[in-house]
């Protein structure tokens, strides 16, 4: 399995591939990031990519691994990634 990139080799890739400076690559990313982050209470969404969410999870009984015994899990919220099906499919391949 190959390594993931660091986020210098995504901005040098970007810088190259848009003709534009590292740092202005590197303000792109950022720029990207911090509205992903305010946006995420409402939905936000990358077109072809994918979308982050805000999703309340209900409380609900668990079992502790170790002991075995019953315990109460809070109901809280969490954030997740949903991968478009453009994204998909260009990853996977699309179903025949």
């Amino acid at each position: 399995m190959a390594k993931a990139k660091t986020k210098s080799q995504i901005v040098a890739e970007i810088a190259e591939k848009v003709e534009v400076t590292k740092k202005q690559a590197s303000c792109m990313i950022e720029t990207l990031v911090d509205m992903a982050y305010k946006g995420a209470k409402d939905a936000f969404t990358i077109p072809g990519l994918g979308k982050l969410v805000l999703v309340k999870r209900n409380a609900r009984k668990g079992r502790n691994p170790a002991t075995g015994a019953i315990i109460d899990i809070p109901a809280k919220k969490v954030v997740k990634f949903r991968v478009a099906k453009a994204a998909k499919d260009a990853i996977l391949g699309a179903k025949k």
